[in-house]
């Protein structure tokens, strides 16, 4: 929101000719002075609400391993051909890898690997089978091992397997300057493995109330005099957009009061007065 030397050119609709500014003469006014403000490196969990000043693009895949869907048994499909409830198919079950973790042995004919959700999909394997699927319950009410298990159903090749790459591929653009980040944008940054991204800064906008009538929350109520509300309402509303209020008071109904609070707010980005709906006496 800084100023710019770019005007935007005023409607030919509007009038020129009289005391007051008409709302759009006065909008195009203002927004001519509007441009981006700078970017900063900001944590990604401050900077909700603000805007991303770069693109950003996915360093790695996602995920970053072909990976199980389930818990279950990886293992290879022609070793199931066949399988059903009275059909099973026996294989010996040679390791467990569970997420977060490499597996130190493939797959081999006649074998499968216990694997958790998440886990990376072991060498040889192409298949994952639910544990519902297979015998494992009844084994385990048994007493028996689990050194041996039952297939008993047969899935599609490469059932269950989410393979890498699947959400965001290596060097994918994943989101745009100018997006507004939000906690899902926050979600996706951190996934990234990113700590800090660059967003336009939050902007401070200067806020002055006027009139001899307004009284600060908290002053004793006197005859004639009303609190002021205007302040803190479009403060609020700076803080929903994102920007950073600065209070600079209420003004009183002289030009040296109001030239005062004036020069307080001149190194704000944006400097917003409330009251003074005709041209008074000044």
């Amino acid at each position: 929101m800084t100023t710019s030397e770019n005007t935007r050119p005023i409607p030919e609709h509007i009038h020129r000719d009289e005391d007051m500014l008409s709302i759009e003469e006065a909008y195009c006014r203002i927004m001519a002075f509007f441009g981006p403000l700078e970017a900063q490196d900001t944590p990604i969990l401050q900077a909700q609400g603000q805007v991303l000043a770069e693109d950003v693009m996915s360093p790695f895949p996602l995920p970053p391993l072909d990976n199980s869907a389930m818990d279950g048994y990886a293992l290879r499909h022609e070793d199931i051909v066949g399988a059903g409830p009275d059909t099973g198919r026996d294989l010996q079950v040679i390791a467990h890898v569970a997420a977060g973790h490499l597996p130190d042995t493939g797959v081999e004919a006649g074998s499968a690997i216990r694997i958790m959700t998440g886990a990376p999909i072991p060498e040889g394997a192409d298949t994952v089978v639910p544990f519902e699927e297979t015998d494992e319950v009844d084994r385990k009410s048994a007493g028996k091992s689990l050194d041996w298990i039952s297939i008993r159903a047969e899935l599609p090749e490469g059932s269950n397997i989410r393979p890498a790459g699947e959400d965001v591929r290596e060097g994918e653009l994943v989101l745009t300057s100018g997006t507004a980040i939000r906690s899902s944008e926050i979600g996706v940054l951190a996934s990234l493995g990113l700590e800090s991204v660059k967003a336009i800064r939050r902007p401070v906008v200067a806020i002055i109330s006027t009139g001899d009538e307004l009284l600060d929350p908290g002053q004793p109520i006197e005859p004639g005099r009303i609190y002021d509300s205007n302040r803190f309402t479009v403060a609020a509303s700076v803080l929903e957009c994102g920007g950073v209020p600065k209070l600079l008071g209420i003004a009183r109904d002289t030009l040296e009061d109001m030239n005062a609070r004036l020069d307080e707010g001149l190194d704000a980005d944006m400097l917003i007065t409330s009251a003074g709906v005709s041209k008074g006496d000044y």
